[in-house]
């Protein structure tokens, strides 16, 4: 079993096409992941001299390529929640906000011609209880009565059971826009072609410290390989942990870096994988610790879930990984000892509202905070904040919200055990 994600190890890297570290340019994009290819892309579109600094050795190594391989509309949190703190209306421009990531998505795939296995089969929320079920019903009543989302459905336990092969599920919220890729293909098309209309993507190339020139926009930034200067900067760094707190420290304040673990079996073949998911979507249980899955083209099982409330290392995947397969073989009893081929961790960038944050803040342009349901978002908004920095300030969908610093949170989120016991708690008495 591999400790690594599936989606980077059966991709072919993408390597730069320049090691040398430019002087001088207008966008400088701190983090090589979708947020950051998609905006480089953009800019690049645009005209604009645009350098992506990417700590790692490799982009889209973080949460880009360590998720679950899923492109979902629908918001993190229940629609209805968001509805009666903000509003209807604002929660229904956020809602959509998710459709229009969806099809940007898709959008790129066909412009760029890259080959990611795309598909729109939609996603499917499924009850492990029937009060569950029944919040769905009310969820998806909610969705159609405010003219949100009058494509969704519920499937009743027999639907369900018609082509998901488990006998857990007591029936499932049916959205039908979502979408599912290979990550990791996707991530080297989006830099080849954000390569190819001009961009300069440098690896290995850690920012420590971002100095501002003046009360606008430029910056200077101190990096592993040098410095440069930028008449602006986007901030698309996530949850990482490369380098110190310094310059990123307002950030990290308002993110708490969550593990989410993975497994991925062996190939179970054409017929076995159609059997066990005919409809090939994708799908998560309703929990706080919930459990998320779906075919690859394969025909393997990705299989993933918030196993422990820790941080990915090598020891926390595999510890991790073994949770998964009991849940896994709770789920899929059929698969028998099934063999693991791949198993892995990645970290979410949560916010406390399970929302994304995007805007500028001294100078500095920023986008993040994905929650668990970013890969299509991330994408989405490295075109917003791109439009958003050449002067459409409209452009960003998430502008104009606050954004609080987590009480307690200075450093290294020594409360993850706490909040996962009360996580299980509340799922336990749900």
């Amino acid at each position: 079993m591999k400790l690594d994600s599936y989606w980077t190890d059966s991709a072919p890297a993408f390597v730069p096409a320049t090691a040398e570290l430019p002087a001088q340019v207008d966008v400088a994009i701190v983090g090589g992941g979708f947020t950051g290819l998609s905006a480089a892309l953009a800019f690049a579109k645009r005209g604009a001299r645009v350098a992506v600094l990417e700590a790692g050795s490799r982009v889209a190594a973080e949460a880009s390529g360590r998720n679950g391989g899923h492109v979902n509309n629908g918001l993190a949190v229940d629609y209805a929640e968001v509805a009666a703190k903000v509003g209807v209306a604002r929660a229904r421009a956020w809602y959509h906000a998710y459709d229009a990531a969806v099809d940007t998505v898709e959008r790129l795939v066909r412009e760029e011609a890259i080959d990611c296995d795309f598909m729109r089969h939609g996603k499917l929320k499924l009850a492990t209880r029937p009060q569950q079920l029944e919040t769905l019903q009310r969820s998806a009543q909610r969705l159609i009565d405010d003219g949100v989302d009058t494509d969704v459905e519920i499937l009743d336990a027999a639907r369900v059971h018609g082509e998901v092969q488990s006998e857990r599920f007591h029936g499932g919220l049916l959205y039908k826009r979502s979408g599912q890729m290979h990550m990791g293909r996707f991530a080297q098309g989006l830099a080849g072609a954000a390569e190819r209309s001009g961009a300069q993507i440098r690896t290995g190339t850690t920012v420590q410290r971002i100095e501002r020139l003046g009360s606008g926009h430029a910056h200077k930034l101190h990096t592993s390989q040098g410095t440069l200067k930028a008449q602006q900067v986007l901030l698309a760094t996530g949850a990482t942990r490369h380098g110190g707190y310094g310059s990123f420290g307002w950030l990290r304040r308002r993110i708490v870096p969550i593990g989410s673990f993975i497994v991925v079996t062996e190939p179970l073949g054409a017929d076995r994988a159609q059997a066990l998911l005919s409809a090939r979507r994708t799908y998560t249980t309703v929990a706080n610790i919930h459990h998320y899955f779906r075919l690859t083209t394969d025909h393997r099982l990705v299989f993933g879930g918030r196993a422990r409330f820790a941080i990915s290392s090598p020891q926390s995947d595999a510890a991790s990984g073994e949770i998964l397969r009991a849940g896994l073989a709770e789920t899929f009893p059929q698969l028998g000892p099934v063999r693991l081929d791949y198993c892995w961790g990645g970290l979410v960038d949560m916010t406390q509202d399970r929302l994304p944050h995007a805007g500028e803040r001294n100078g500095l342009y920023y986008a993040m905070g994905y929650s668990g349901h970013g890969t299509q978002m991330s994408v989405h908004m490295g075109e917003r904040m791109a439009a958003v920095m050449a002067g459409d300030a409209n452009a960003n969908p998430w502008e104009g919200r606050k954004w609080p610093a987590i009480p307690g949170h200075f450093g290294p989120p020594w409360f993850l055990p706490a909040v996962g016991l009360y996580y299980t708690l509340k799922d336990r008495l749900a």
